[in-house]
């Protein structure tokens, strides 16, 4: 991890444990598909473990919807990516629920297998009082989801450099754009258009460069 990687993901560790832990603090890493999220959400949750907080980390696409909703509007639906992709249902019952003040603390952080297009049977778990959820995702600032995060992240990505990510990370030829990508890519401005995650986030970050991603600035939540 370069220097100005690691200064930023202690400045975010630094601001989620300044959130009061009632008694989970839930932490979102969001973006375009190819941003970073995975790598930036486990990197800040080995800087919280470093501190001696539990982390329980977490993704959205362990609540994928069966493939016969997620393309019951078409295989090529920009709509249907973005309207038909999750089960907020389940995430919110079985993870986000349990999480959050007055909840159980009995919690699974997957229902799904895409691979499989299968349900899957993840044991559940027990949090411990003052532990963080970190979750990783596309759409994370949605309305259904918004209200539910103590601290958020935003990963600011060209969609040209989350491509070439994505290719590489997927072990795909770099190509021209084809009509199947239009699903995913204008599904996501859909996104970007109708829920303004920039300015939903604690922390809207810069990430085009992995070794040298920056602030861009405070969301409407702040960053406290």
């Amino acid at each position: 991890m370069s220097t100005q990687r690691e200064e930023l993901v202690d400045r975010v560790a630094e601001a989620v444990l300044q959130r009061p832990r009632q008694p989970v603090t839930r932490v979102a890493v969001d973006g375009v598909d190819g941003a970073g999220k995975t790598l930036f959400a486990d990197e800040l949750a080995d800087r919280l473990r470093h501190e001696g907080v539990p982390v329980i980390r977490a993704g959205v696409d362990g609540f994928h919807r069966p493939a016969a909703e997620r393309y019951r509007r078409g295989r090529r639906s920009p709509e249907g990516f973005f309207l038909d992709s999750y089960d907020y249902a389940s995430l919110h019952r079985v993870l986000l629920d349990p999480l959050s003040p007055g909840g159980t603390l009995r919690y699974r952080v997957a229902v799904f297998d895409l691979a499989s297009d299968a349900p899957v049977d993840h044991p559940m778990a027990v949090a411990e009082v003052g532990s963080i959820l970190v979750v990783d995702g596309i759409f994370l600032h949605r309305d259904e989801l918004v209200g539910e995060w103590d601290f958020s992240v935003f990963l600011r990505v060209s969609f040209a450099e989350a491509t070439r990510r994505w290719q590489v990370r997927d072990g795909v030829e770099p190509r021209r754009r084809t009509t199947s990508d239009d699903r995913y890519v204008e599904g996501q401005r859909l996104y970007l258009t109708a829920c303004h995650p920039e300015r939903r986030a604690s922390l809207l970050v810069d990430n085009n460069d992995l070794s040298a991603p920056f602030v861009v600035r405070a969301g409407e939540r702040g960053t406290g």
